[in-house]
């Protein structure tokens, strides 16, 4: 268990330097620059050629780029990202003023798509009624393959301004964050309800669940004590993928309900080109994929206990 763990953490190392590499040099080579984007305050502007430069020196950006990786690489290590170009402030300090509403967006988000994408699959599989299946079998798609933000925009427009039940845009109170939460729930509820119906359909034709049939035991306990339970190994295992499409809806979200989070300052960051604080949150979404990606797998045991951490490193 432990060499697995360890050997998981030396991966997480690997993804996250990575991460930090591969961002560096494409922010590198995109258009424009930031610090003729902080010297004018507006890209059509002309600036002052010896302020350039003089800025180009206080943030090392006059060093060659192997050096300025460099430099930027042992900082990071020290989770030192720099000083954010746009507001002057450290860039880890950027993101932690903002990380607190994002989390609660993203863990009320992530509670409702389960809730949701959970109650659709087990409905559309476990229903005696083939109507019923199959129109509850046809959501999952439909709420995949709708973008994000054209949800954002019905339910702002069905719930704030028809209904008025809940605020349209801002951070103010728990009902500031329904609409948001649900924005982001739904694509992601849609992904696991067909995830795990189709495994539910798999694991309900498996032997065992014959044998367990034959033995006596009733509907709901095969239903819900067996089936279910092993047909959540599958959607466990895209657990990591689906908190990254959280974050990544969260971008949407926020923007289109004018929330102050990851999403609005990831925005901000790559319009200004201000570098620290892009890579700050290039490598904080690697890391919550390599910490959410460990701790599935330290969960599996306790799903089905014929899953063997240890084993499965060894083999």
């Amino acid at each position: 268990m432990f060499r697995y763990i360890g050997q998981r953490l030396l991966q997480g190392a690997f993804v996250l330097w990575a991460a930090y590499t591969v961002s560096f040099f494409i922010l590198y080579l995109l258009p424009g620059d930031a610090v003729s984007i902080m010297a004018s305050g507006d890209e059509q502007n002309s600036v002052d050629p010896a302020l350039v430069a003089k800025l180009r020196s206080e943030y090392g950006l006059d060093r060659p780029l192997h050096e300025q990786y460099l430099i930027a690489l042992g900082r990071a290590l020290q989770l030192d990202f720099g000083i954010s170009i746009k507001n002057g402030v450290a860039a880890t300090q950027s993101v932690a003023e903002v990380l607190p509403e994002t989390i609660k967006l993203a863990a009320a988000g992530f509670a409702l798509a389960v809730l949701l994408g959970s109650a659709l699959a087990t409905a559309a599989t476990f229903s005696r009624n083939p109507w019923v299946r199959q129109a509850l079998g046809s959501l999952p798609p439909l709420g995949i393959a709708v973008p994000t933000f054209w949800i954002g925009l019905l339910l702002l427009q069905l719930f704030s301004f028809r209904l008025r039940m809940f605020p349209a845009i801002g951070n103010d109170g728990a009902a500031s964050i329904v609409l948001p939460a649900l924005t982001l729930a739904i694509p992601t509820a849609a992904v696991i309800a067909q995830l795990l119906s189709r495994s539910l359909r798999q694991t309900l034709g498996e032997p065992y669940i014959e044998q367990v049939r034959a033995k006596g035991a009733s509907e709901a306990l095969i239903n819900f004590g067996h089936a279910l339970r092993n047909a959540a190994i599958p959607t466990l295992t895209m657990l990591g993928i689906l908190v990254g499409n959280l974050l990544a809806g969260a971008v949407v979200s926020e923007t289109v309900f004018s929330r102050a989070g990851i999403g609005r300052l990831t925005v901000t960051a790559v319009n200004s080109r201000d570098i620290p604080v892009v890579q700050t949150l290039v490598v904080l979404a690697a890391a919550i994929f390599v910490v959410t990606s460990l701790v599935v797998d330290l969960i599996y045991p306790l799903v089905d206990p014929r899953i063997n951490v240890g084993k499965t490193a060894k083999a």
